[in-house]
């Protein structure tokens, strides 16, 4: 069973930066895309950065430019770089990761709580 470990978070100031990771364990076959999603108290889970395996990433409109997503494939490990951070990024950020074994699966991390305030 795949577990999703997360660290990282915590509180900043607006403006400042904190950085995630996740490390994908419990399984021999390859993990496929990882990325980070975050949800506010009743909205959706929205996207905030995607990487697959090659490298190639994707990130949500509102924190292109700001955040920086990268990750480590001999250790199914994701980073999330976040700089110039605003109230608005104050949400639970959730590890995905896409396993690729005789089918695919879809695991998320527990969540990690990231405030930014004055």
């Amino acid at each position: 069973q795949v577990q999703l470990v997360e660290s990282g978070g915590g509180s900043v100031q607006p403006g400042g930066s904190l950085s995630l990771s996740c490390t994908a364990s419990g399984t021999d076959s390859s993990i496929d895309g990882m990325g980070w999603y975050r949800q506010a108290p009743g909205k959706q889970r929205e996207l905030v950065a995607h990487i697959d395996r090659a490298g190639a990433v994707s990130y949500g409109d509102s924190v292109r430019g700001r955040f920086t997503i990268a990750r480590e494939n001999a250790k199914n490990s994701v980073f999330l770089q976040m700089n110039s951070l605003n109230t608005d990024d104050t949400v639970d950020y959730y590890c995905n990761a896409i396993e690729q074994g005789d089918v695919q699966r879809e695991h998320w991390g527990q969540g990690t709580k990231v405030t930014v305030s004055q």
